[in-house]
């Protein structure tokens, strides 16, 4: 932190000298910095309000009033302090190296583009993939850069990551003197063969027995063991690369705007197929789960079936604040989110999510949570909060189905059960589930229904409308749930936003707003009601939502009366047929 501040007050002592005003590359050169440096301070004067940019075609900066003074890092992290309210937009960003007025989106736009001319890359799933590892680089280089700088004020020397040939600067975008592309840079077949056959094994060869696998190291190798270039012109390649180049990830604001369309990039991605809620957990329904189990800096938060980290994410934004000491940071930052994720491209969208979330080095292990036997969870492995959306409707095998004391094919009910017991007792747990567990009837269902009400607190039911998940074609309900009391009482709230859900209208904040207001009291009413465990069929613990102030519905005829009155209308039919013949 002493460092970055010291790199604050260095640029604005030097920009005054220079008379208050000086172009970047003027600038830049008498600072001495790399150039990932010198954007990253600029950005953060600029977010700071600290200068401002000038005209000019090189473009240039210059003090405004009140420069002489450098924000607290802790105090420099942008915040939503109201949780109901969708992200505000992002002013323009500063990635665009050469000064001109390029934002973020356009940059993701034309990557995108690019892409699209490429042969080997065919959906969204393939772009997101491919924009990963190339922004994971990329960002890996940009913080390489500032470590090293932060090293040498100190007085001590900085160990890379990356060496030579493999640094993003080697291959990715070398630069000229003057610090233009090299027009000699690697690109077509010789591209495509160094990324293949160097770039890729050696990125692998991170993920090492001898490495903690906590460790940024130990990502890196495991993210490059699981994707693979597909790309397959190095013309398009190098294309995407020069506009990568253009991202700097040097400050919160610049992080914050990245994140945005990140997070846009995985939900056209969840959209584009039909099995949607498995990569997108619509963020709303995910704020609203947090605001009622109400996370706090020092408590841990685990998520075992991850996807994009769209549950550790929302939590992150929710617990971090302008005013955090840096042991509180240090906390959010290596001591508070967990995760597990069996699928490869889930695995690499929910660390990169994190880190342009600002978590830099995100404890998401690539790991099939459902391999471990549930009884063998100690306290040590235990958390304070579950927050989850598990895959619904996979089948899992036989040996899988052993780990679990109530055995089911049902992927969604063996994620429930470890949540259960990975819970610390106290804790609290926000789990979507199928609506269809509340009430069927398999031993399996009965069980765990069982199970839920004997050894949790399950206080609150949130039945969620048709079309809250694109593409999932299921209805959900969210359970609430404390970990080591049986349950007495279960608030229900049947949300009703009042219009049909789709693509083009989807869930937002202000239609979950009542019920986390609701909920605080759980009073009773028209969309909410409260059954008591008591009056459960013991036999069949069915936990299905009823809402008892919904209009009853007509009773259903039987098979008897049905045939009755197609014959009677039948004979009139005949009746009147009669007539009009005896007319004719």
């Amino acid at each position: 932190m002493a460092s970055n501040e010291h790199n604050l007050q260095r640029f604005l002592d030097v920009l005054t000298e220079l008379g208050g005003q000086a172009g970047n590359q003027r600038l830049a050169e008498t600072l001495g910095w790399q150039d990932s440096t010198y954007q990253r301070i600029k950005a953060q004067l600029i977010e700071d309000g600290r200068i401002r940019t000038g005209r000019g075609r090189g473009g240039s900066v210059a003090l405004t009033d009140g420069a002489d003074a450098v924000t607290p890092k802790a105090v420099r992290n942008p915040v939503r302090t109201n949780q109901a309210t969708q992200r505000e937009p992002t002013s323009k960003s500063n990635g665009d190296r050469n000064g001109g007025a390029g934002t973020y989106s356009q940059a993701f736009n034309a990557i995108d583009k690019a892409m699209r001319n490429d042969e080997g890359l065919a959906s969204e799933l393939d772009y997101a993939e491919q924009t990963s590892w190339l922004l994971f680089l990329k960002y890996l280089d940009d913080m390489e850069h500032e470590w090293a700088d932060e090293a040498a004020l100190k007085g001590k020397t900085y160990t890379p990551i990356l060496t030579k040939p493999y640094r993003w600067q080697d291959w990715a975008a070398p630069k000229t003197g003057d610090g233009r592309h090299d027009p000699n840079a690697l690109t077509g077949s010789d591209l495509i063969e160094f990324v293949n056959g160097k770039l890729v094994p050696h990125l692998k060869s991170f993920k090492d027995s001898t490495v903690q696998a906590d460790s940024l190291q130990y990502k890196i190798g495991e993210i490059f063991s699981e994707v693979s270039n597909r790309f397959r012109s190095g013309y398009t390649l190098r294309d995407v690369l020069q506009i990568v180049d253009t991202l700097s990830f040097g400050s919160s604001e610049a992080k914050h705007e990245l994140s945005d369309l990140y997070e846009t990039r995985i939900k056209r991605m969840g959209n584009a197929g039909r099995n949607g809620g498995e990569y997108y957990t619509p963020r709303p329904l995910i704020r609203a789960m947090i605001q009622v189990v109400q996370p706090q800096i020092g408590e841990t938060i685990y998520d075992g079936a991850c996807g994009s980290a769209g549950f550790l994410c929302e939590a992150w934004e929710h617990l971090r604040r302008r005013d955090l000491s840096a042991k509180d940071w240090d906390t959010l930052q290596r001591k508070t989110f967990y995760g597990q994720e069996k699928k490869s491209l889930a695995y690499v969208l929910g660390v990169m999510n994190m880190i342009l979330h600002g978590i830099d080095a995100p404890n998401i292990r690539h790991y099939n949570t459902l391999s471990d036997s549930v009884m063998d969870i100690q306290q040590k492995d235990r958390h304070d909060i579950v927050l989850a959306n598990p895959p619904f409707g996979g089948g899992e095998r036989k040996e899988v189905q052993q780990n679990f004391p109530i055995r089911s094919s049902e992927t969604a009910y063996l994620f429930l059960q470890h949540f259960i017991r990975k819970l610390k007792a106290g804790g609290r747990g926000a789990v979507v589930i199928k609506n269809t567990f509340l009430s069927n009837t398999d031993n399996a269902s009965i069980e765990l229904r069982r199970e839920l009400l004997a050894s949790c607190n399950l206080h609150t039911v949130l039945d969620c409308p048709s079309g809250t998940f694109q593409g999932a074609g299921v209805k959900t309900v969210v359970l609430f749930f404390d970990k080591g009391a049986p349950t007495r009482k279960i608030w229900y709230y049947q949300l009703d936003p009042g219009r049909s859900m789709g693509k083009t209208n989807p869930l937002n904040d202000a239609d979950l707003a009542e019920f986390v207001q609701l909920q605080k009291t759980k009073p009773g009413g028209e969309k909410s009601w409260t059954v008591d465990v008591a009056d459960v069929d013991a036999a069949t613990c069915d936990l299905s939502v009823k809402n008892p102030h919904a209009p009853e519905a007509a009773p259903q005829r039987t098979p008897q009366q049905i045939i009755d009155d197609m014959l009677a209308r039948d004979l009139e039919t005949a009746k009147l047929l009669a007539q009009v013949r005896a007319m004719l």
